[in-house]
């Protein structure tokens, strides 16, 4: 795939971000070496891995979900808001 200002100004509206033109050159460079890094990892041949590899033996620990009882875990969460009314957080309105 070739990065060109064509393809950068539809990445830049997907994205929300503006480039500026003295870096678009820049950004396009270092998006096309992402790609050809990319590329070369397809070269790999993975058809004798198993799916679910792990370079740990034994494959990777996992912890027990276990939830929080705290009956007041609601007030530590609250005691670090900067303002807090009724027991719910105070945020700025957004909305005119």
């Amino acid at each position: 795939m070739k990065i060109d200002n064509n393809l950068l100004s539809k990445l830049e509206k997907l994205s929300h971000l503006y480039i500026a033109d003295e870096k678009r050159d820049e950004v396009i460079s270092q998006l096309s070496d992402i790609l050809a890094y990319v590329e070369n990892l397809s070269e790999l041949d993975t058809t004798k891995l198993d799916s679910y590899f792990s370079t740990l033996e034994g494959g990777t620990p996992l912890r027990e979900d276990e939830p929080i009882s705290s009956k007041n875990i609601n007030q530590s969460i609250l005691r670090n808001a900067p303002q807090v009314e009724d027991n719910f957080f105070v945020v700025p309105a957004i909305i005119e």
